[in-house]
């Protein structure tokens, strides 16, 4: 997963010509830590097709602030450069087994690809 800032969000997020899953997370948060692994997941089954950068919200309050965050974690799906849809408000694995689920049938719609359940 690509780490990005304030410094380079525009370039790999805004102008990327792939939809983009943005993950803000902090290192205090243990939901966060929990959905590395379900995002690497995504990333390795949409490989090329999709890109997943992390942002650390703590280093780059500039952006928590841009993209209004009140949770972590917070995942936003980008189409070149708009938000096709928010992921927030998580309260247990569970939440980020069905947000996983949402996350594929958001990328599949963005993509027009037909996704069984």
């Amino acid at each position: 997963m690509l780490t990005v800032n304030e410094k380079n969000f525009s370039n790999e997020v805004l102008g990327s010509s792939t939809p983009v899953l943005v993950n803000f997370w902090a290192p205090w948060c243990g939901l966060c830590r929990m959905m590395t692994p379900l995002l690497s997941n995504l990333q390795t089954e949409w490989e090329g097709q999709i890109k997943l950068v992390s942002v650390n919200a703590d280093e780059n309050l500039k952006l928590a602030n841009t993209y209004r965050l009140t949770s972590l974690p917070t995942v936003l799906l980008l189409d070149r450069g708009t938000v096709i849809h928010r992921f927030d408000h998580f309260n247990s694995y569970e939440d980020l087994r069905n947000a996983a689920c949402s996350f594929q049938s958001a990328l599949a719609a963005v993509l027009n690809y037909s996704c069984s359940a």
